[in-house]
């Protein structure tokens, strides 16, 4: 009976061994950033260079801005699938109206995007409707009213002014202007997190909302926050975008749907919600830019890096949950 009902001691190391690796992934992920950048330099050398770490940043930054916005959603068990035509619609309309001065283009723009995450979190919060569904809706309603807006009432100007140019594109010295922006969204993000009651109750709410309803926790208002937040997030990477692009169009963000759900998931946030942080997430977009430097390096596609964004957002979430089950 005794054999029955304790575990072996290498039953029971194994046990420990997941346990720490689930809740300290950070370690595994520096090294598997630090076996890419050395993979990367011996594909290209040049890469080892001031040069080649601005432009890994250029590309990383606003991936991360957007990923931030994915680990809040994923932290309560959902996902925002709108983040890349979000991110389109706020550079989009910053830039049409761009003639009325950079500071009321930028506001304008990131109010849409408000709009956009105000619409997703009613939906979801109040309505019901599935994240998963609420979400993808609202990425092809995006898709129509920019097609149809850039024919009419968006007619015109795509050109972003010359402060989103430097803030998304620029750089002081050798350091881009968009890391001091992720610089300042992440520490927000990670302060939040760890030290406010909106982000104790997100990982609450993510960890069990029927208990956080029978304790009288609002749990519509923790998931309206957090679809407004996430589309905020967006918003800003959008702006970064087209400032490093330096005109917009309605391809803008497309790419990074994929990559804005992988870099939070590689960086430890379990699809199931309750479990993760942006501290992961950091690591896992700047992993995901210097993979794509690898695949630009070695002239993969487009559709060899969504195939390959798909597989890890299905193979470590597998992963994940192995490890972490009891």
């Amino acid at each position: 009976m005794a054999d029955r009902t304790t575990p072996s001691v290498d039953t029971a190391s194994l046990r420990a061994r997941r346990v720490d690796f689930s809740a300290r992934p950070n370690l595994l992920l520096g090294g598997v950033l630090v076996v890419l950048i050395i993979a990367t330099i011996i594909k290209e050398p040049g890469y080892a260079s001031v040069s080649g770490a601005r432009n890994t940043l250029l590309l990383a930054a606003p991936l991360a801005i957007l990923a931030g916005g994915q680990t809040l959603c994923l932290l309560t068990g959902g996902v925002d699938l709108s983040v890349a035509m979000t991110a389109t619609a706020a550079a989009y309309v910053c830039a049409n109206k761009s003639s009325n001065g950079a500071l009321r283009s930028i506001l304008l723009g990131l109010a849409v995007a408000l709009l956009i995450g105000l619409v997703n979190g009613l939906g979801i919060a109040v309505g019901k409707v599935n994240p998963l569904i609420m979400t993808l809706g609202m990425q092809g309603i995006l898709v129509g009213v920019l097609t149809k807006g850039a024919q009419s009432f968006l007619k015109g100007s795509t050109n972003v002014t010359p402060f989103v140019k430097t803030i998304g594109g620029g750089a002081i010295g050798v350091v881009p202007w968009n890391l001091f922006v992720w610089i300042a969204v992440g520490g927000t993000i990670i302060f939040g997190l760890k030290r406010t009651g909106l982000g104790r109750m997100i990982y609450a709410v993510g960890d069990n909302p029927i208990a956080c309803r029978l304790a009288g926790v609002r749990v519509w208002q923790v998931q309206l926050a957090v679809y407004v937040l996430c589309a905020l997030l967006a918003g800003i990477a959008g702006l970064l975008l087209s400032g490093k692009t330096g005109s917009v169009d309605l391809q803008l963000s497309n790419s990074f749907l994929l990559p804005s759900v992988a870099a939070a998931v590689v960086g430890g946030t379990s699809i199931f919600g309750g479990m993760g942080g942006y501290t992961g997430t950091i690591l896992g977009a700047l992993i995901l830019g210097v993979l794509e430097r690898l695949l630009l390096f070695l002239d993969a596609s487009e559709a060899v890096k969504q195939m390959l964004y798909g597989a890890l957002i299905l193979g470590l979430s597998a992963l994940y949950a192995r490890l972490t089950r009891e």
